[in-house]
């Protein structure tokens, strides 16, 4: 599948730099749609479940899914697992039908050797890599077929919750902050924010 570029300007928009990861997530995207024979979403018609973690290339990865398939945080329509790998599955939340994809291990092992990498491991900002060391891997990352980098599961039925968006928000009895209710927390028996009841949840996907 062609990457129209109007897509990948806005990728790379979205993701502040060009780097290869990013196109090479929004070639793995539009595949998983094509596999599940969809369009992208514009509110929870998909629904997707990221292998990815933090502090490696997967995260610009991750920003090329968003981009292709329309799941992203502010909708609520993608989670990480935080597995540190280059996979997702989409799901058609409507029919219930999913698809994983990931990158072959071959296409990630040499990807992680190439001269972008090795600059950037040496500290340079992707920003201020060369474009002629960029160029050709972005010119084989968007034209190489997909047989070569990817691997795309059968389809597979995946049991999916529908949940309704929560609109009723409260203030914290200790800040005092407006707090979407479904996130309150009860402690001395007073119903409290995140931050005020002394958990930090983000810590669980460390």
């Amino acid at each position: 599948m062609v990457v129209p570029e109007e897509l990948l300007e806005m990728g790379f928009q979205f993701h502040g730099h060009k780097c290869p990861a990013m196109p090479t997530g929004l070639r793995a995207g539009l595949k998983a749609m094509e596999a599940l024979e969809v369009e992208r979403s514009k509110d929870k018609e998909l629904f997707c479940i990221s292998e990815t973690g933090r502090n490696h290339a997967a995260g610009c990865f991750l920003d090329g899914v968003m981009v292709a398939t329309g799941c992203t945080y502010g909708k609520g329509n993608i989670i990480k697992k935080y597995w540190n790998k280059m996979a997702f599955t989409l799901i058609d939340t409507m029919t219930r039908r999913a698809v994983r994809v990931s990158l072959k291990p071959g296409f990630l092992a040499k990807a992680l050797s190439s001269p972008f990498v090795e600059m950037r491991k040496r500290g340079i900002p992707p920003q201020d890599v060369p474009f002629e060391v960029l160029k050709p891997l972005l010119t084989r990352i968007l034209s190489m077929p997909e047989e070569e980098f990817l691997n795309v599961s059968e389809v597979f039925e995946c049991e999916t919750e529908k949940k309704i968006g929560c609109f009723v928000a409260v203030p914290c009895e200790i800040c005092g902050e407006l707090t979407f209710e479904t996130a309150l927390r009860i402690k001395e028996g007073k119903r409290v924010c995140i931050p005020c009841s002394g958990y930090d949840e983000i810590l669980c996907h460390e």
